[in-house]
């Protein structure tokens, strides 16, 4: 297979699009971010990056906490609306028809349309250019009861989680395979008794 080189870019794609919540439920607002991932298990880490120019850069700055609500399929107005316009225009939560949701361990609000809610504390700050790194500890994960089984084993799945890809929203597509198939053994077929 060839390949073209171009320069440097931003190309690591499909990304998450996620809502992140800020400030206090007095005086919150919502920006959508694609630049986010984990960055840790031990303790649980993750990390948002924001421009400094944006309404939501001070109010996470000043508070030292966020809550990346993670987005599906119903929330893509929504989550495209939340990175399209301006908190110092308005407030996003009536903007985006969403819901205040108090955090258990932060003081600025959840999602609550969110399926999956990570409240994070702020442990560095790291200026990379264009872009500042907000690195952060998770503190909590709030998950909606519908993922859980009866045994409280979560179906991702059932989530109908979104992501970005160069300008477009995607929904998750069909499962490929499950971590370690490379290397473990195939079963073989369990065989039948059949008795004529």
């Amino acid at each position: 297979m060839s390949k073209v080189v171009w320069k440097p870019g931003t190309l690591l794609a499909p990304v998450p699009a996620v809502m992140v919540s800020c400030g206090t439920m007095e005086k919150s607002n919502i920006i959508t971010i694609a630049w986010t991932g984990i960055v840790n298990s031990d303790p649980a880490m993750t990390y948002i990056s924001v421009r400094p120019s944006r309404y939501s850069y001070d109010l996470i700055r000043e508070s030292g906490e966020f809550v990346i609500n993670l987005t599906n399929d119903k929330l893509i107005r929504a989550t495209d609306l939340c990175g399209v316009r301006s908190g110092r225009d308005g407030d996003k939560f009536q903007l985006a028809k969403l819901t205040k949701e108090p955090a258990s361990q932060l003081a600025c609000p959840m999602i609550a349309e969110s399926p999956i809610s990570l409240e994070c504390r702020v442990k560095q700050v790291m200026p990379l250019g264009s872009h500042d790194m907000f690195l952060a500890e998770i503190v909590a994960v709030n998950v909606d009861e519908s993922l859980l089984d009866e045994k409280g084993k979560l179906h991702l799945s059932r989530a109908g989680l979104m992501s970005y890809s160069h300008g477009e929203y995607f929904g998750q597509g069909r499962r490929l395979g499950s971590f370690g198939c490379s290397v473990r053994k195939k079963t073989p077929p369990k065989k039948t008794n059949k008795r004529k």
